[in-house]
């Protein structure tokens, strides 16, 4: 069984810096892509980064020069460094994998629990 784990989240103030990590468990034989994504109250979850298995990055324009996301293969794991952070970043983080799994290679996709991140002006 495929489980995503977050860890990283809390509370800041602005200007401040925090990283988040995203561990994948279970039998995952490579990373398609992961992704993190955001959502705070009364507003649709969106899209704040993601990386590729082979390293191509994009990101939300609100993030672009503050946010750097990176992928650790080996360990199955994504880390969003968020650095100057602000008061519009406060949300709950989610982590969003997709992995070829298993003996055949199928695919997987998935949530992680969500971390929260709060910051203070």
């Amino acid at each position: 069984q495929v489980q995503l784990v977050e860890s990283g989240g809390g509370l800041v103030q602005a200007g401040e810096s925090l990283r988040l990590s995203c561990a994948g468990s279970g039998i995952i034989l490579s990373i398609n892509d992961m992704a993190w994504h955001r959502q705070a109250p009364g507003i649709q979850r969106e899209l704040v980064a993601r990386i590729t298995g082979d390293g191509d990055t994009n990101y939300a324009d609100s993030v672009k020069d503050r946010f750097t996301i990176s992928l650790d293969n080996a360990k199955n794991t994504v880390y969003l460094q968020m650095d100057s952070l602000k008061p519009e970043d406060t949300a709950v983080y989610y982590c969003e994998a997709e992995f070829r799994i298993g003996a055949t290679g199928s695919t997987w996709w998935g949530w992680g629990q969500g971390t929260q991140v709060t910051v203070s002006s």
